[in-house]
């Protein structure tokens, strides 16, 4: 019994002291985060900290060199990209990666590969239209011809559609109008609200602290610091660094 509990109290992701390098340059030094079902964490720092190269390792994109990333209590470190969307965990891209000379609706469609529910597809095919009203009005369009933020909606529609419990969004506002990163993050919170836990990756640091439950502070490939969003946002040091002030 006591083992159950310790597992429902287990976080829904915990990294221990990765090491990551590409060739020569060692990109994460010892990292070690944990993100607990229903949260938003978020993990900011300036360009080149090694943030997105977090994220990437966790979906599989990148092999650490050692160090343990554990998904609902299973080691994932190493295991394939494909096989990771699988168990529950998505990523939405730094850039989108959406698949240009294909419509909106093949975009999504691809979103679900691991899938085979047709029924519980197109439910969640409807429930992106209605969280994304504006690829319902382009799903016929190719989506090399949208605008950013419609490229966006349609790289988050896309992971969505694989189910995820975990979903790992690495700079949703890069590019965009502040209007448009508003409504993004407004988005950010429904799904998160809907029951998706999520992990984000924003240059944008005040807007990332304000929709986020914890934070981690990333330099230079080292947590420096981490804690409660809010103690975070109104840290000297961390406004002084990140937020401008």
């Amino acid at each position: 019994m006591a083992n159950e509990t310790t597992m429902k109290n287990a976080p829904m992701l915990r990294i221990s002291d990765l090491e990551v390098y590409y060739g020569a340059i060692h990109a994460l030094k010892g990292l070690s985060l944990e993100v607990r079902a229903g949260e938003i964490v978020t993990l900011i720092g300036a360009n080149g900290a090694g943030k997105s190269t977090t994220l990437r390792t966790i979906s599989g994109l990148i092999m650490p060199k050692s160090g343990s990333i554990e998904f609902e209590g299973k080691n994932i470190a190493g295991t394939g990209a494909h096989e990771i969307v699988r168990m529950g965990l998505s990523q939405v891209p730094e850039g989108r990666r959406i698949f240009a000379e294909m419509t909106v609706l093949e975009n999504l469609e691809l979103g679900a590969f691991t899938r085979s529910d047709k029924d519980g597809i197109a439910a969640d095919m409807e429930m992106v239209f209605t969280r994304f009203p504006r690829l319902k009005e382009r799903i016929a369009q190719q989506a090399g011809t949208l605008s950013g933020g419609e490229q966006q909606m349609l790289a988050m529609g896309r992971a969505l559609m694989s189910r995820p419990r975990l979903l790992l969004l690495d700079e949703p506002s890069m590019g965009l109008a502040p209007l448009l990163i508003k409504e993004i993050f407004s988005i950010i919170v429904d799904i998160n609200k809907a029951g998706t836990t999520i992990l984000l990756v924003e240059q944008n640091a005040n807007m990332a602290l304000s929709i986020a439950n914890r934070a981690y502070v990333l330099e230079t490939g080292r947590i420096t610091l981490s804690g409660d969003a809010k103690e975070l946002a109104a840290s000297e040091d961390v406004r002084k660094a990140y937020l401008g002030g």
